[in-house]
């Protein structure tokens, strides 16, 4: 198959629109980037955040140190949001921040009590 290039028109891909990985333009892309807000964004993250969090409460997959870098998270970047992102959303998220509180002392205190149990 013969090249495309020819001296002095440039590189193939000046002349054609660079596609993804997804199969978009990277005009698609920035227009696609260009509509996110970073308040939606942030928000959408911390609900990540919060779902692995919880995910991290179980016995099988515990990891409390993560757990409290998500309400750490949570509670440094909720205050933020207000005005920025769904307003029902931090709602939810500050719902979720509480029971994610209450639910790592609650851990925190059953491992205390399992260090007890095999110090005795």
């Amino acid at each position: 198959m013969p090249s495309r290039w020819r001296p002095g028109s440039g590189s193939v891909a000046e002349d054609e629109p660079t596609v993804t990985g997804h199969g978009l333009s990277e005009e698609e892309v920035r227009e696609a980037i260009g509509r996110v807000r970073v308040g939606d964004l942030l928000a959408q993250t911390l609900v990540s955040s919060t779902s692995i969090a919880f995910a991290k409460l179980e016995p099988a997959t515990r990891d409390l140190e993560q757990v409290r870098v998500a309400i750490e998270a949570l509670r440094a970047v909720l205050p933020v949001l207000h005005g920025a992102a769904d307003e029902a959303l931090l709602r939810d998220l500050e719902s979720a921040r509480a029971n994610l509180q209450l639910a790592y002392a609650k851990a925190l205190d059953e491992e205390r009590a399992g260090d007890a149990d095999d110090d005795g």
